[in-house]
């Protein structure tokens, strides 16, 4: 099976507005595999039986997890290497007191070998049927879709507004952000989980 692919466009900078608008290609996943099935699947390549695969697994994500905890890299021959990698709780600056409290661990960066890159080999990619691309409703769009929304809802979420303009979560979230600093909606919800309002004066809708 291949790879299925769409094409975005690339973000611009202010500097590159009125210049042509530059291409990338964005991977669509063909799926997912369990745990489990990728036992199964090493159970065929060797001779451990899958009760062994389950043990060997879980021994190694303890043993990662203790290198890593050390600041440590950990290479997997034919898989690649991990480290752990850190990020500041807020922002720091020289004269912030107790900067070392103020560092927690973000995640794991993971580089594939060589040899995994080499048993993907050449892929095959394949063009997506199915555009997942966002609208590119003008803000004028925008704001009647919303007007006619608000005649029979008294907020919108994230989730809902994505759906009525038929956009990515990315580009929702920007237009939101957009909405509310031009004076148009407000969030009454918690900052993690937004509910939207509009402000008096917007969307024929009055508090």
């Amino acid at each position: 099976m291949a790879i299925l692919f769409d094409w975005y466009e690339n973000p611009k900078t202010s500097e590159q507005q009125g210049e042509e608008n530059m291409l990338h290609p964005r991977l669509r996943l063909n799926g997912k595999v369990s745990t489990a099935q990728l036992r199964a699947r090493i159970q065929k390549y060797c001779t451990l039986t899958e009760t062994d695969v389950i043990a060997v697994l879980d021994a190694l994500s303890h043993a990662m997890g203790e290198e890593l905890a050390e600041g440590r890299q950990v290479h997997l021959d034919g898989i690649g290497f991990f480290r752990p990698n850190l990020v500041s709780t807020e922002p720091v600056t020289e004269k912030t007191k107790r900067k070392n409290t103020k560092v927690r661990l973000k995640g794991i960066v993971y580089r594939p070998d060589r040899l995994l890159m080499d048993e993907v080999g050449k892929v095959k990619v394949q063009r997506t049927r199915f555009s997942f691309h966002s609208s590119k409703l003008t803000d004028e769009e925008i704001d009647a879709l919303l007007t006619e929304f608000f005649t029979t809802h008294d907020f919108v979420q994230r989730k809902s507004f994505q759906l009525l303009c038929s956009m990515t979560q990315s580009t929702a979230s920007r237009h939101l952000h957009r909405l509310c600093e031009e004076g148009k909606l407000k969030n009454v919800g918690l900052p993690k989980q937004p509910v939207y309002k509009p402000i008096n004066g917007y969307y024929a809708v009055n508090e």
